[in-house]
């Protein structure tokens, strides 16, 4: 994978829509449900995931300073069994996969080994419910969003009007990228990529 940094894909220009073809890439990621606002198995994923990301980096960069990477973006996948009745009102009811992209040179050994790593350094599974998988979305829209989370909701209404407008269909999960730390950025500087694979109608 591309630096996120360099990567069209992680660039678009705020308000404004594109469609894109998203490459298969590599992720580290973990599942749950409920509302990520209030709920502590989101938090502990998101801390599994950090925390796994940090270790496999420095752990690589120590064995081969040109294995080296920058840790990719937090990124999620938000979906409810019946896509009718998802909402910003049901929160508590969302499924989700919270996940980070690594980079292609990365293999399932290393990503295990950086895991026992943590659990010798800090006593616990921190990645405790985390996975490594190849994901791939392939044509899809997407806009960039700037400020709270809390105001998401006409942006994703100018994805999906496009979507519509433009002879697609919807073709998978909805998709965020958190493109600053959502743990510790103000709520008006947050940047966040909505992402919704599609398909030709």
């Amino acid at each position: 994978m591309a630096k996120t940094g360099s990567n069209p894909l992680y660039r678009p220009k705020p308000e404004k829509v594109e469609v894109v073809e998203v490459p298969p890439i590599k992720f580290i990621m973990v599942d749950g449900e409920g509302d990520p606002n209030t709920s502590a198995q989101y938090q502990a994923a998101m801390q599994g995931l950090y925390s796994l990301a940090y270790t496999l980096k420095f752990s690589l960069k120590k064995a081969d300073p040109e294995r080296d990477f920058r840790v990719g973006p937090l990124e999620g996948l938000w979906w409810m069994d019946d896509m009718r009745e998802f909402s910003l009102e049901v929160k508590g009811s969302w499924k989700w996969t919270v996940m980070m992209p690594l980079p292609d040179h990365v293999t399932p050994a290393e990503v295990a080994s950086a895991r026992e790593e943590m659990k010798r350094k800090k006593g616990a599974d921190l990645a405790a419910g985390v996975r490594f998988e190849t994901f791939t979305e392939g044509l899809s829209a997407q806009i960039m969003h700037i400020g709270p989370y809390a105001t998401e909701a006409p942006t994703i209404e100018t994805l999906h009007n496009f979507i519509r407008e433009n002879g697609y269909v919807f073709a998978g999960k909805h998709h965020e990228i958190y493109m600053g730390d959502p743990r510790t950025a103000k709520p008006e500087n947050l940047k966040t990529i909505i992402r919704q694979p599609v398909a030709k109608a």
